[in-house]
């Protein structure tokens, strides 16, 4: 269960950059490739399927690595970076505009990953000290 926790903690650290370079990377690549702003690259439905995987992963992830390392800090800081991100996503660039909309996902995804990466140096710790102690 150790490696699954290890496992999806990278990926869910992969999401989260995948979110940020989305967010920094695409109006560019639009304003380069117009032809990219009718893809789904730009629309709602990658952002909700981007938060429909960060969600289960990050929470199994981060819930698993509490279990075993014990920090809920770590875990209270995952599901801020993950309510920041769903309430952006609900909210939307009406209320917050478009570049308040993509610093707040950047801030939101960065937070996620912060999270992630404590939590796999956490679990990375721990297993050092039950192999050092065994």
């Amino acid at each position: 269960m150790e490696q699954a926790g290890m496992k999806t903690d990278k990926a869910a650290i992969g999401l989260s950059l995948l979110c940020v370079v989305h967010c920094l990377v695409t109006p560019i690549a639009i304003v380069m490739f117009p032809a990219l702003g009718a893809t789904f690259l730009e629309g709602e439905t990658f952002h909700y399927a981007l938060l429909f995987l960060v969600l289960p992963i990050s929470l199994f992830s981060l819930g698993l690595g509490c279990r075993k390392h014990g920090h809920r800090d770590i875990l209270l800081i995952g599901i801020s970076g993950l309510f920041l991100l769903s309430l952006i996503l609900l909210v939307g660039e009406e209320t917050l505009g478009e570049l308040g909309e993509k610093l707040s996902t950047v801030f939101g995804a960065v937070i996620v990953a912060s999270a992630h990466f404590r939590n796999f140096k956490a679990c990375q710790d721990k297993k050092c000290h039950s192999t050092a102690e065994s």
